[in-house]
């Protein structure tokens, strides 16, 4: 598990711009059976993380449709939480980061590390926009 002094920053770069942070089992399984419109970030100490997802995600938010609900857990951190939130991605295998859109529950877009590993941020953003303009009311 990644030390808190470690991760508290990373994490605060998703909550500081409204993302719940899911430390729980109990607060994923809530937030994934919301209905509407949930984006669910599997963050990560990894450069990927930094470089593309983070900056990624919270750019893809700045368009006219978004997602109702905006949620984030830690890969190596909230280790339950992260655990929990893997079930619901099925058939995809683990990987972090991953960012996962759900509709009433149904996961219905996702992207894997090896889509963001070595794409730009602005990359992230579009193909994520390119879901909400879909899923999105």
């Amino acid at each position: 598990m990644y030390p808190s002094d470690l991760v508290l920053p990373m994490k605060a770069e998703l909550t500081n711009k409204g993302f719940q942070d899911l430390s729980t089992p109990a607060q994923v399984e809530e937030a994934l059976k919301q209905s509407g419109t949930t984006l669910l970030v599997i963050n990560s100490v990894c450069g990927c993380a930094a470089g593309a997802a983070r900056p990624g995600v919270v750019a893809s938010l700045a368009g006219d449709k978004k997602p109702d609900h905006i949620t984030t857990v830690f890969a190596g951190f909230d280790t339950e939480a992260v655990a929990e939130a893997r079930k619901h991605l099925a058939p995809f295998p683990p990987s972090s980061p991953c960012v996962a859109l759900f509709k009433d529950g149904e996961l219905v877009h996702m992207l894997e590390r090896h889509h963001i590993e070595g794409n730009p941020a602005g990359a992230i953003a579009a193909n994520l926009q390119a879901a909400y303009d879909e899923y999105c009311a």
